[in-house]
């Protein structure tokens, strides 16, 4: 998770709703009785996992304890690490560059490169998890959510992953509670629907609001709705240059 602002321990709020915040610290005093590790999480992180659970504090502590046993196996020294993901990396799906009108950090991801045939799943699990941290190192301060453009231009059959998304959701979902914002859906082949009826069930209520497919037509207007032309990448007409 982010760096914490200390301020007894916890980190300081900075406002905030008053009586959330007392959530926050009950779930702390709950979470932290029955794992220790808690105490490495900050206020802002309680916060996410509470939210998520509605501030249902029964929930959000089960959903936190599972975060951190997940945590402790999946990143046993903090993070994982480029030799870890290296060949995930070399298939350059994946682009993090501007921010959106809101402050939040970008990334662009390209499904047509993406073949599960060529891909081992434990390490496409890692190199999800890899690519969420370091977005989430991207954010700015007082900016807990990202934005994602899924580029689907030349998508077919031989890259469709079901098993992928589900991995790839349940990792966001379960693990990185409230830091999605927004995903753009764009070059959307009508094929792909098939893949999105099976997927979507999965995705939970609250998530399924953050999907926008855009039509083509559509895309420049959309696009520059939300991003500046100054943090738009070039080939969607901003006037960021590519380099990833």
């Amino acid at each position: 998770m982010d760096g914490r602002v200390e301020e007894s321990g916890h980190g300081c709020h900075g406002g905030g709703d008053v009586s959330e915040w007392k959530k926050v610290a009950e779930l702390r005093a709950v979470a932290e009785a029955q794992d220790p590790a808690a105490k490495e999480e900050d206020d802002f992180a309680l916060r996410r996992f509470l939210r998520a659970r509605d501030h249902n504090i029964s929930k959000a502590t089960s959903m936190l304890l599972q975060y951190l046993s997940w945590k402790r196996s999946t990143k046993p020294h903090g993070f994982i690490s480029d030799d870890e993901v290296r060949g995930e990396i070399a298939k350059n799906r994946d682009c993090m560059k501007g921010f959106d009108r809101l402050g939040r950090p970008l990334v662009y991801l390209y499904a047509a490169r993406h073949f599960p045939v060529r891909r081992d799943f434990e390490e496409l699990k890692l190199y999800v998890t890899y690519v969420l941290d370091k977005i989430c190192t991207r954010l700015p301060v007082g900016q807990e959510k990202f934005a994602a453009v899924i580029d689907l231009g030349g998508w077919g059959y031989s890259n469709c992953d079901i098993r992928g998304y589900l991995m790839g959701l349940e990792i966001m979902q379960s693990y990185y509670p409230e830091r999605l914002g927004r995903v753009f859906l764009i070059h959307v082949p009508y094929m792909f629907m098939a893949a999105w009826k099976v997927v979507y069930p999965f995705i939970d209520e609250k998530t399924r609001k953050k999907f926008v497919f855009v039509a083509d037509r559509d895309l420049d207007a959309t696009l520059k709705d939300a991003i500046d032309a100054s943090e738009l990448l070039e080939e969607y007409g901003g006037k960021l240059k590519l380099q990833c």
